[in-house]
């Protein structure tokens, strides 16, 4: 279920299993998918040095990658949180390119993680505080 508010303060498990708490002051959810603006990266992989193909950036108006810019994404339908969507995406992650689109599926389960279907079986990304991310990431939400 989608949370209607986040708390102030995100609480993060590190690795060791201690727990790190940092003042949130990011964007709150919204956009096409009610997910929360900003950098979210594969299940699995930690927010610190996640590698390029493991990011996605969600800027409230479509899911980029490390090599593609200004996505939109067009709601096709919508089935409680699973969303077809059209998503139509610059192909560099800088300079001049050309626009591409691609169908996707996107299952929203709440604000901060969401699963990307494109062919076959989906990925799932979660979202990683500014705090927990490498300072070229983070000065890219800047």
């Amino acid at each position: 279920m989608l949370r209607q508010t986040l708390l102030a303060a995100t609480i993060v498990l590190t690795t060791t299993g201690a727990a790190n708490a940092s003042v949130d002051r990011s964007a709150r959810p919204g956009g096409v998918y009610r997910l929360k603006p900003g950098i979210y990266v594969q299940k699995g992989v930690e927010c610190a040095s996640p590698p390029n193909a493991a990011i996605r950036h969600y800027d409230g108006r479509g899911i980029s990658t490390a090599h593609t810019r200004a996505c939109r994404a067009r709601i096709l339908s919508r089935r409680g949180s699973r969303y077809d969507v059209s998503q139509s995406c610059i192909d560099a992650g800088a300079g001049p390119a050309p626009r591409f689109t691609e169908r996707q599926t996107i299952t929203v389960p709440d604000a901060l993680t969401f699963t990307l279907h494109t062919q076959g079986s989906g990925t799932t990304y979660r979202y990683c505080p500014a705090s927990m991310l490498p300072a070229g990431l983070r000065s890219a939400l800047r």
